[in-house]
């Protein structure tokens, strides 16, 4: 896998890249062994909500995995057995990772933030026997603990010492260093990340060991050929999801790069505090954090010694405000990307060879064939509205990118793809138009757009707009139920501090979008919430706002 640095455009780029995707390969080997006999080559810069910091190399980090892949095989976990992280980001999740990869388990990422019926269905649905866990998750998983027959063992991290766990540093300690590292094919499964649930009860995606290698194309494009010499990345995004793992930990290790991991509740200021602290020159930040921080910090170039040089957002658009702010009060240009847990980092911007258009999805990366095509799966021209899909080869090659399958749903694998085979699309539910030069422009979900009016209204561009009143910190847009005109724009919005609610800013508010906007697009509506219902991505859930009014409509 090869990228031309110095191709003259998009064109070049993309139509002068191939796979080569080898027969055998391991994450682990990629993102950890190759490296660690390098001992003074550090991976991990630490650091907790209480100020404890650590440094680890990527030789630390190995000899801890190999440890633990004897520790697992020692209490009897077999080739493919699914093993849970439960853990937020600290030393032992990037450890856990690299474990499971080289001794041909499946690891379990799960978010630190979910409850306990959350963690139940998963660890069930998913049959996992081990679980790792820290003093933030172990109380979750005690509370349905009984109703998991599967689970043979849970072993506790830091402070997680209750009765029943095993001890994770007793456990290492008495374990050996040596390990030898699987021989695994490029397909054999890796890893299940379970969706974020935001169209409907969340499904187990089972990625493969060479999920990496489709990532990776993306992921140096959208951070302007990464790495460069001193780069250092960080990011807030969790990193049992899909975009912390491989947007952030994982494709960073792969390049020999170190990273910043920080254990706490992100706060616009403290994140500024710790780029400058760790020299931070890369991150991947959500545009609901990015908002945070322009409306916390206007000019962070007067308050902190910065050295970024490249940004990454995705999950949601960025919008021409934010876009500007980074512009000029940065000195960067931020690179939209677009992907899903299914098939991640496909779409995507890379200020170093092509221009980014404010408010734009970006174009394919090199590697992945992407358009927009109706049901049938007919590419659809410039300027028609339709689902973005991906096709299962490139350029010839089989995309490494792609979900195996859905664990234990061979009904909704069949259902992710639009014909067979190599020419095969897989279906992401996002809908957007092509332009002319190829860029694609995001129309929001499929089950988020709605009619008013007569007129088919997506919600990004409403909430872009009123993101750049001063009043407002975020906004969500629905169609909202309604008795008399059957559907109306509403807008839920999160004030910014020292903002009170009134029918004044109401009215300026809808005036505001008028102004901008088509006459049918501004909100017949406006509820003041003080904040919006999000997954742990960072991904409103219009969803959850649409269901909300339904049920006022019935009362």
């Amino acid at each position: 896998m090869q990228l031309n640095e110095k191709a003259k455009g998009y064109d070049a780029l993309h139509q002068g890249f191939r796979w080569e995707t080898p027969a055998r390969y391991n994450m682990a080997r990629e993102c950890c062994g190759r490296w660690a006999k390098d001992r003074a080559r550090f991976a991990l810069y630490y650091e907790d909500e209480a100020g404890h910091t650590e440094a680890w190399t990527f030789r630390d980090i190995q000899m801890a995995a190999n440890r633990l892949s004897n520790v697992l095989q020692a209490l009897g976990v077999m080739r493919r057995d699914r093993v849970a992280i439960l853990l937020p980001q600290r030393p032992e999740t990037g450890i856990a990772h690299v474990a499971c990869y080289q001794m041909d388990a499946i690891a379990l990422p799960l978010s630190h933030l979910f409850g306990p019926d959350a963690l139940e269905y998963r660890l069930a649905d998913s049959g996992a026997s081990v679980a790792i866990v820290d003093e933030s998750t172990l109380p979750k998983l005690w509370a349905v603990k009984e109703r998991l027959p599967k689970l043979r063992h849970v072993i506790g991290v830091g402070g997680a010492k209750e009765s029943g766990t095993h001890d994770w540093d007793l456990l290492l300690s008495r374990a050996s260093r040596r390990f030898q590292c699987v021989d695994t094919a490029a397909d054999d499964p890796a890893l299940i990340i379970y969706t974020s649930g935001t169209t409907g009860n969340p499904k187990g995606a089972l990625m493969a060991q060479r999920t990496l290698l489709g990532n990776l194309p993306g992921f140096v494009c959208s951070h302007d050929f990464f790495p460069k010499e001193g780069d250092m990345f960080w990011s807030p995004a969790d990193w049992a999801w899909t975009g912390g793992l491989f947007d952030v930990l994982l494709p960073t290790w792969a390049c020999g790069q170190p990273l910043l991991g920080y254990r706490g509740r992100f706060d616009p200021e403290k994140a500024f505090w710790l780029m400058e602290k760790y020299g931070v020159r890369n991150a991947f930040l959500f545009p609901t954090a990015l908002k945070m921080m322009m409306k916390a910090v206007p000019e962070p170039r007067a308050r902190y010694d910065l050295e970024l040089r490249s940004i990454m957002s995705a999950g949601e658009s960025v919008g021409e405000t934010v876009f500007a702010w980074a512009r000029d009060k940065l000195g960067l240009t931020i690179n939209e990307m677009f992907g899903q847990t299914e098939v991640n980092y496909i779409v995507g911007n890379c200020a170093a060879v092509y221009p980014p258009k404010p408010g734009a999805m970006g174009r394919p990366y090199p590697g992945h064939r992407v358009a927009v095509v109706d049901d049938s799966g007919k590419v659809l021209p410039p300027g028609e509205v339709g689902e973005v899909c991906v096709q299962r080869s490139c350029n010839g090659e089989m995309d490494p990118v792609f979900l195996i399958e859905y664990w234990n749903n061979p009904k909704a694998t069949e259902e992710k793809y639009i014909g067979e085979g190599e020419t095969a699309w897989a279906r992401t539910g996002d809908l957007a138009k092509m332009d002319e030069e190829g860029t694609l422009w995001y129309q929001g979900r499929a089950d988020d757009m709605f009619k008013s009016a007569g007129y088919r209204i997506g919600p990004a561009e409403i909430e872009n707009c009123l993101v750049k009143h001063p009043a407002v910190a975020n906004a969500a847009v629905i169609g909202a139920p309604d008795e008399t005109r059957g559907t109306v724009v509403k807008a839920f919005i999160v004030l910014q501090p020292g903002q009170t609610p009134c029918a004044a800013l109401e009215a300026e508010l809808q005036a505001h979008v008028r102004q901008y906007l088509a006459p049918y697009e501004y909100p017949k509506a406006i509820e003041f919430i003080d904040q919006l219902p999000m997954t742990t991505t960072g991904k409103v859930q219009r969803r959850v706002l649409r269901l909300r009014e339904e049920e006022k409509l019935k009362r």
